[in-house]
């Protein structure tokens, strides 16, 4: 079996204009409806036509339009997919083989089928956030030990 392409959105810069505008739009009212659980969303105008929206996936929604709005391309992963080891390496835009080091040093959980490496989205989601997390944790270190010998 095949692993799922990833879809993608690369906006063009009317796209990015667009995104913009709904982001701050959409924002602003979760902002301003806290305790909606579900979000109605009026479609064509017509207020017959209404869409019952769970609130997560118009945060996740504004999310998406925040990176299109920054000119990113967005691709949505279900959480459950598996990836092979290229989809997974342009994700966290590393190299294929940089990539297979991480997964046999134990890095993220990956799985075997046949000779192929098969990564689970959330599995390196997890990694990609921890990650993050080191990366920010070593640049305020270095921000302080500046501070403390001041070379700001």
């Amino acid at each position: 079996m095949n692993a799922p392409e990833p879809a993608t959105a690369r906006p063009d810069a009317a796209e990015v204009k667009t995104a913009d505008i709904a982001m701050r739009r959409v924002k602003r009212y979760l902002a301003d409806h806290t305790d909606e659980r579900d979000i109605r969303v009026v479609v064509g105008g017509d207020p017959d036509d209404t869409l019952a929206i769970p609130r997560s996936a118009v945060e996740l929604l504004a999310r998406v339009l925040a990176h299109m709005a920054a000119g990113q391309g967005v691709t949505v992963v279900p959480a459950h997919a598996e990836l092979t080891t290229q989809q997974a390496a342009d994700i966290l835009n590393v190299s294929r083989p940089h990539l297979i080091g991480l997964l046999d040093a134990g890095e993220i959980a990956f799985r075997k089928v046949g000779s192929h490496r098969r990564v689970r989205a959330d599995s390196l989601l997890e990694y990609r956030r921890r990650d993050d997390q080191t990366r920010r944790e070593a640049a305020d270190e270095l921000t302080e030990l500046n501070q403390d010998m001041g070379l700001y």
